[in-house]
């Protein structure tokens, strides 16, 4: 059996989004400084980030620190378990990442070994979930209060759109009949435990020739569950608990698609969702992996019905020529993989399937997925839904499904997102909603917290679980319909077009895209020109460049951090005005063509809870002629402090008025958006040229980068030249963005590279030697496509091992008699210097026989600074707490340091009093080795 590993080191092997931008910290950790150096409110050496004190007053509620050296590892206890979800616990510094820790079988308890990673004083320390604060400190929201703005009327949203002509929500004609088979388990690559091959059928029972596949993968989840309410992450399952039957939360989805004529299989993933928190990309390319098994025997079960298991027998012939995937949470990323994967294949190293493609994925539907790699597959079509509500996958990351695809492909393919007002993350999956499921579950949103003014239960912008799950059916339906059967007349709900579905009832679903019939007119990320407003960054360390000024209340999925605090080619366009007519003019580097388009889509956002925004769109062409196109109304989304909801509202004006101005659309050299309201801010995050229809998309092998590790010894002297392992499969050329960063700085630098089938990007990292004890470093590498190529394992680069022995300590006695008042000092001294922040912990023991020094005989202030704890009651010194340690710190190149324990004066008459000290070492597990032993000796002073 397969438990969550306990501890992760501190290295950022894979990434995960979060809404404050991160950083990295590859530096040498220490130890906490003394206590001399606490009082007197420095750290030795100028060291500002060492790490803090061991558990008491030094850290926040919550925060300690437990082992020594390079064992060293921070320790965060939620108040409450954490639930198994999608998003990636991490803990940061204030603004900057730490690492992301390993969760015990508590789910409460995170452990990050150091291992060279700074944490700074502690004071700022946080525990952060996609952007979403965990600890006590932040639990309530990223912005710690709620947002003043009314919320907007509702029929402002989509309420009020007309109806579409077509309902795909709409059961079809087919009997249905469900089913479920098992398979041997799959061996997947870096994963111990072998993982189920399970899978529940719904399909329809006599449906004429072959029909379209529709695979469902879940997301990540407690995988065990007991009678009495208990949950466990592990694999196989320990006896007297069973599996959580996730696979099955999606039979309403399935049984509206197998009545429409679709075969539909969810699969089970609770082995891998057991089994990747260590996994470097979040467990995508085994949950791709798992996806191709399964199809590679549909497959062979299409071309030979005989060896099908019964359940796949008792519906009708599935092609997995027509080929949907619907992922959910992290099963979204790993369906997006496994589409990817089918153009080209993974590394072999990596790859847990290697038979032949024999299925072609028609589209991709994602349900509040995570894309930790941003590595959409630019040229399958794809529909995202992304929860207003979401409590797990906060940030709303899927939104880059739509936004990292543009100029990356073809541009044919429509990507789709759908934002669902008052969806939260879990209810999608009946098998993970309370009332319905059969083992324990919960509402993502904090709990269903009723003082959430958006996202409360029974709030007029709350969907319940019945109706998201119905909404969710629909779209899925929409989707499936559009991108497997070809069917426009379902478009106009997917494409930004304002269209609703009576058969999602209530809800109030939003939708935008890019792709299809768009030609682009201004992207931001291109640095046109701006006058009257100002390309602003959508994700920099630069507060006044920064898209959303500082203080905002709530976040932007489009803005959402990658891998630093600043990153290069992304940008959106800030309005902001105090009167009407404010005109922001853009104009690109060169004139454009939009030649045949019927309208310009704009997607545009403006802040939550505001309503009426006007805006006048206009053009001009190379000539000077100009022309006012109409005039549009954005409206925010409901939101608050909790919520994602600065997100694009795709609005559109005709071009008609354009051709009647003698306007060039073949020639257009700039677009203007005057506002008509009184005053407010927007973002222009796109502008295109739009016509209906849904073009033909042809999936295609662009090329492919996959990077690697390798890890080098940093050898005694001179330097050594490494070339980062890096593969590039497919077919032409393209262009991608490497970032790489300096493990002692902590600055990313990124380039645009060119890559082709042979010809990876070349990343060198050079290495000096030395004879001195330092901590391993990473030199950490990530990289996404910018134009005609793509990603698969987007993380990698160069471990340095420190190959010089660790300096051994010996202790001096400096005044260990002394009387009370007086301070015992001891001299700690290394026999080498380091190249790393080190620490000698000296264990408090009971002095044996001999009276020992009490709590009250000590400093009370150096006491609280120490261990966080008071004088009274008095207990022995030893007892202070459970294993109470002295230390001496070593910041980098220090050979000697001084480790004190200050006494006080008072009128008791008491005998001689004792504190037995020894150092401890440790063995190559961290496990302590006791040393030799110190005594201090106290007289009394009166």
């Amino acid at each position: 059996m397969t438990r969550v590993p306990r501890m992760v080191t501190a290295t950022l092997a894979a990434l995960a989004l979060t809404a404050v931008a991160p950083g990295w910290a590859q530096a040498a950790p220490g130890a906490p400084p003394s206590a001399a150096d606490r009082m007197s409110g420095t750290l030795p050496g100028g060291i500002a980030d060492a790490p803090p004190v061991d558990p008491g007053g030094a850290l926040p509620q919550g925060w300690r620190t437990a082992g020594s050296g390079t064992d060293r590892e921070l320790v965060w206890v939620a108040p409450r378990p954490v639930p198994v979800g999608g998003a990636r616990v991490e803990f940061h510094s204030g603004d900057r990442l730490i690492g992301r820790p390993l969760a015990d079988d508590d789910q409460r308890t995170f452990r990050l070994r150091l291992d060279g990673a700074r944490i700074g004083d502690g004071s700022d320390l946080r525990a952060v979930a996609a952007g979403r604060r965990l600890d006590a400190a932040g639990e309530r929201g990223p912005a710690g209060r709620r947002s003043p703005a009314p919320l907007p009327p509702a029929a402002s949203l989509a309420a009020a759109d007309p109806v579409n002509g077509v309902d795909p929500g709409k059961p079809g004609p087919y009997r249905t009949v469900t089913g479920e088979y098992r398979l041997p388990p799959v061996k997947l690559p870096g994963f111990p435990e072998p993982v189920e091959m399970l899978g529940t059928v719904v399909g329809p029972r006599n449906a004429t020739g072959t029909r379209p596949l529709v695979l469902f993968l879940h997301g990540r989840h407690y995988t065990c569950y007991s009678d009495q309410g208990g949950e466990d992450l592990a694999w196989p399952c320990p006896a007297g608990t069973k599996p959580v039957p996730s696979h099955q939360g999606y039979r309403h989805d399935q049984r509206l698609l197998a009545s429409q004529g679709y075969v539909t299989v969810s699969v089970a993933a609770n082995g891998i969702n057991a089994q990747d928190d260590a996994a470097e990309d979040g467990g995508a390319q085994a949950r791709s992996s798992l996806v191709r098994q399964h199809l590679a025997r549909w497959a062979a079960w299409a071309a030979d019905r005989k060896k099908a298991p019964p359940a796949v027998r008792a519906v009708s012939p599935a092609d997995p020529g027509r080929t949907l995937l619907v992922g959910h949470s992290r099963g979204g990323e790993g369906v997006n993989r496994a589409a990817l994967d089918s153009l080209t294949r993974p590394p072999a190293d990596q790859d847990g399937h290697r038979g032949p493609v024999r299925w072609n994925i028609r589209g991709t539907v994602l349900i509040g997925p995570t894309l930790f790699g941003r590595n959409p597959v630019p040229d399958v079509p794809s529909m995202t839904v992304l929860p207003g509500c979401d409590g797990d996958v906060q940030d709303l990351q899927g939104q880059f499904f739509a936004d990292d695809t543009r100029g990356v492909g073809r541009g044919a393919a429509l990507h789709s997102t759908v934002y669902m007002v008052g969806a939260n993350h879990n209810f999608f999956n009946t098998e993970w909603t309370p009332g319905q499921a059969q083992a324990p579950a919960q509402d993502d949103f904090y709990a269903g917290d009723p003082r959430d003014r958006v996202c409360a239960p029974g709030t007029r912008t709350r969907l319940t679980a019945k109706q998201q799950q119905t909404a969710g059916s629909t779209y899925i339906a929409a989707a499936t319909r559009l991108f497997v059967a070809g069917d426009d007349r379902v478009r106009p709900l997917l494409d930004g077009t304002g269209r609703r579905a009576p058969s999602a009832g209530p809800a109030r679903v939003l939708s935008h895209a890019v792709g299809g019939h768009r030609t682009p007119f201004v992207l931001p990320d291109a640095a046109p020109k701006v006058t009257g407003g100002r390309l602003c960054a959508q994700v920099s360390a630069d507060r006044a460049a920064a898209c959303l000024p500082q203080g905002t209340v709530g976040a932007s999925p489009h803005f959402t951090p990658w891998v630093g605090p600043n990153e290069p080619g992304r940008h959106a366009v800030a309005l902001r005005w105090r009167k009407p007519g404010a005109a922001t003019r853009m104009t690109p580097a060169r004139p454009v063509s939009v030649a045949g388009a019927k309208a310009l889509a704009l997607r545009v956002i403006v802040p939550p809870n505001t309503t009426g925004t006007l805006l006048d769109v206009a053009v001009a062409d190379s000539s000077g002629r100009r022309a006012v196109l109409g005039r549009v109304r954005v409206d925010g989304l409901p939101g608050t402090d909790r919520t994602t909801a600065h997100w694009a509202r795709e609005v559109r004006v005709p071009l008609s008025a354009a051709v009647r101005a003698g306007v060039d659309p073949k020639k257009l050299t700039s677009l203007e958006l005057v506002p008509r309201t009184a005053s407010g801010s927007a973002w222009l995050m796109d502008a295109w040229g739009w016509r209906p229809g849904t073009p033909a998309a042809r999936p295609a092998a662009l090329p492919r980068v996959d990077l690697g590790r390798i890890t080098v010894k940093e050898g005694d002297f001179g330097s050594r030249t490494y070339r980062l392992p890096a593969r590039v499969l497919g077919q032409g050329s393209g262009q991608v963005r490497v970032f790489v960063t300096d493990p002692v700085t902590e600055r990313v630098t990124s380039k645009v590279v060119t890559v082709r089938a042979g010809r990876a990007p070349e990343v060198s990292i050079t290495v000096k030697g030395d004879t001195r004890y330092g901590y391993d470093q990473g030199h950490h590498v990530f990289v996404k496509g910018v134009r005609g190529a793509v990603t698969g394992a987007y993380s990698g680069g160069v471990t340095v091992e420190n190959d010089d022995p660790l300096p051994t300590f010996t202790v001096t006695p400096v005044a260990d008699r002394v009387t009370e008042g007086g301070e015992l000092v001891w001299k700690v001294s290394m026999s080498a210097p380091a190249d790393a922040h080190l620490s000698a912990d000296l264990a408090v023991e009971p002095p044996g026989g001999a009276p020992e020094l009490s709590t009250l005989d000590v400093s009370p202030g150096w006491l609280d600074l120490y261990f966080g704890v008071s004088p009274a009651p008095e207990r022995p010194f030893s007892s202070v707490h459970d294993g109470p340690r002295l230390w001496a710190d070593f910041p980098v190149g220090a050979r000697e340091a001084l480790v004190s324990v200050p006494t006080v004066t008072d009128a008791v008459a008491e005998p001689e009093e004792s504190l037995r000290l020894r150092l401890l070492t440790y063995d190559e597990n961290g496990e302590p080795v006791g040393g030799p032993e110190f005594t201090g000796t106290v007289r009394d002073g009166s």
